[in-house]
């Protein structure tokens, strides 16, 4: 986790979890694997586009800019977009393989930013950086470093990301949850439901 600037617009000063917007060219990003079939399905349910790959190549882009850290496997990518040519310089391609759909949530209405966000959780074993070097990180992120899941609380947190810890903290294993929470604020409603994707025999 890092934390916002004193300065930034939107939850300032607030320790988070790397991410951003998706990049209009996320979408088109080749990947050398995609998310699982569950987390696809589940990414694509309750939306009225396919964001799969748009959504798994911004959550590897953000994690780098903001961390440094590589998600990928060892590649050339010969044209990498401008965003991604630092990464491509690294030796990798971005891989979403090991990256698992677990959370989902709309902002309410009524807030100065909305948005609608997906939350990915990865194995740290399965980045193909030093976990602990934070030197290629950009500058939107402070005091960079890993929280133990107990004691993230004791930080300055949004209330969706203690949400968000709390359902990390129940799961037993790292990979596609049983189902994914969504907590879903339109302008009509203000719901919580699971999101379970099609059954193994559709």
């Amino acid at each position: 986790m890092g934390q916002r600037g004193a300065k930034a617009a939107f939850m300032p000063n607030k320790f988070v979890f790397p991410g951003g917007a998706v990049d209009a060219a996320d979408a088109d990003v080749a990947l050398a694997q995609p998310v699982s079939d569950p987390c696809a399905t589940r990414l694509r349910e309750d939306s009225s586009t396919d964001l799969t790959n748009a959504l798994s190549a911004a959550a590897i882009r953000e994690v780098w800019e903001e961390t440094g850290q590589v998600i990928g496997a060892p590649g050339t990518w010969a044209t990498p977009p401008a965003d991604w040519a630092e990464f491509a310089a690294k030796g990798h391609v971005p891989d979403a393989q090991h990256l698992h759909f677990f959370f989902r949530a709309i902002t309410p209405p009524g807030r100065p930013r909305r948005f609608d966000a997906r939350f990915f959780l990865m194995d740290a074993a399965r980045l193909q950086s030093d976990p602990d070097d934070f030197s290629a990180a950009s500058d939107e992120l402070s005091h960079l470093q890993w929280i133990p899941v107990a004691r993230a609380r004791d930080f300055n947190l949004p209330f969706i990301t203690e949400v968000v810890l709390a359902e990390v903290a129940a799961l037993r294993r790292i990979g596609p949850p049983a189902s994914v929470p969504f907590f879903k604020n339109d302008d009509e409603d203000s719901l919580f439901r699971r999101i379970y994707g099609a059954s193994p025999t559709e």
